[in-house]
């Protein structure tokens, strides 16, 4: 017996991570686990901890099956693969990585535009392939410069996405629930906001109540030169529908970090030049990885020292 408490540990940490883990818990992988219906069996009962993260989350059966559980910290951001309202309803808090990744994904979001917008793939493969000696110059492209930048969701990363577009004179829209205390243009209906918009940037949270926000009205609407950013989860877009768009040519283009059955590509998008495709890494830096690691394990920490986190998720910081 080692008098540490349990932790049901979903997915991989990093080395750094796990130095930490198993200085305060016994710690339990579950996919190292032959047998899970066994292992819950004889040890769901001592599990008080789980450390998850945004893609694996935590199946409603296993919550279930884990009577004693207390705290689950997710590394990550999103967290619409555990359902954390149930979790408040049973008192375990739920917790998560916000701050820290927001300039990465805001970054990346910027990136994926800029990339599309400046074809900057088709052109690496046209020099790459000699064809700038052979065939000469390739098409001119658009300016990224003064734009109409729509953003789906101004939280913290997509409030770090406007400050950034500041730099190039874009005029900045934003769809949310309710208006915010800033001096951008609110649009309480996205589909007009996509029609007055050149770009339009997802950074919304995942789950039913934005799955599929971005339909095929939403899409018509953005238009034949609009180019859609993703950068929050692929259930917000209705990919057939984008897919479509995108191949009769009433999108122009797409930077997309997230799919809807991730790592699962739809093949139309593979063959398209006016696509950016990336395997969902908004945040994937040494730097911000670190930094996220590092507060999924704080709020395990101070849990377990006082019973309190660092960053609760909003349906348990009254916890």
């Amino acid at each position: 017996m080692t008098g540490k408490p349990d932790l049901l540990m979903i997915g991989s940490v990093t080395d750094r991570m796990m130095a930490r883990l198993t200085a305060e818990f016994t710690v339990h992988p579950l996919f190292d686990q032959p047998d899970e219906a066994r292992f819950l069996a004889d040890h769901g009962a001592a599990i008080s901890a789980v450390l998850t993260n945004g893609h694996d989350g935590l199946r409603p059966d296993l919550m279930a099956a884990l009577p004693n559980l207390k705290i689950v910290s997710s590394y990550g951001v999103g967290y619409d693969a555990i359902d954390a309202t149930a979790a408040a309803e049973r008192g375990i808090v739920v917790t998560h990585t916000p701050n820290v990744l927001n300039d990465e994904v805001a970054n990346t979001a910027l990136l994926l535009w800029f990339a599309v917008s400046r074809r900057l793939v088709p052109n690496d493969a046209y020099v790459r392939a000699g064809r700038w000696e052979n065939e000469g110059n390739t098409p001119l492209t658009h300016s990224v410069q003064s734009r109409m930048v729509g953003i789906v969701g101004l939280g913290r990363i997509g409030q770090a996405i406007a400050d950034r577009l500041a730099v190039f004179d874009s005029t900045v829209l934003y769809h949310a629930r309710s208006p915010k205390n800033v001096s951008y243009r609110y649009y309480a209906n996205l589909t007009e906001m996509a029609a007055d918009s050149d770009v339009l940037i997802c950074i919304t949270p995942g789950g039913p109540e934005t799955k599929h926000l971005i339909n095929k009205p939403v899409i018509d609407a953005l238009g034949p030169d609009g180019i859609l950013v993703n950068v929050s989860r692929g259930s917000v877009v209705d990919e057939t529908a984008m897919v479509e768009a995108l191949k009769d040519g009433r999108l122009g283009g797409a930077g997309l970090d997230v799919f809807d059955q991730e790592p699962r590509v739809p093949a139309d998008l593979l063959a398209m030049d006016n696509v950016v495709l990336q395997p969902h890494v908004g945040s994937a830096t040494h730097e911000t990885r670190q930094a996220m690691g590092d507060l999924t394990c704080d709020n395990l920490s101070q849990w377990l020292k006082d019973g309190t986190t660092v960053t609760p998720v909003p349906e348990c910081q009254t916890l």
